[in-house]
């Protein structure tokens, strides 16, 4: 089995809309990063996996320097783990984002 891990990094801004007083609420950035897991049992005939380029492209197209309530209703981490997900094609087995040193959030398949 062959796996390959993109690491891509974004700039982008949210809020979140949450039922008890948070700083969250206000529009915030951070800067992500976000791990793209793919898996085959054999190699395309290229000679990979998968084309991370295609993956990095996508991600960055959708999310880099962008207001993510405007992409994701309510885009916590862990949505936004599953719409990279969604991104990444059939290879893809699990993605995390790191939102902040101490965040992280997990969508596998």
């Amino acid at each position: 089995m062959y796996t390959v891990i993109k690491t891509i990094k974004i700039s982008a801004s949210h809020y979140l809309d949450l039922k008890y007083k948070s700083k969250c609420c206000n529009l915030h950035g951070h800067n992500y990063i976000i791990k793209v897991f793919c898996r085959s049992e054999s190699l395309n005939e290229d000679g990979m996996v998968c084309d991370c380029s295609k993956i990095k492209n996508a991600v960055v197209e959708a999310f880099d320097h962008r207001e993510l309530n405007k992409l994701i209703p309510q885009p916590t981490m862990e949505k936004i783990a599953k719409y990279v997900f969604d991104l990444s094609g059939d290879k893809c087995f699990k993605v995390e984002v790191t939102e902040t040193e101490n965040n992280k959030a997990v969508y596998e398949k």
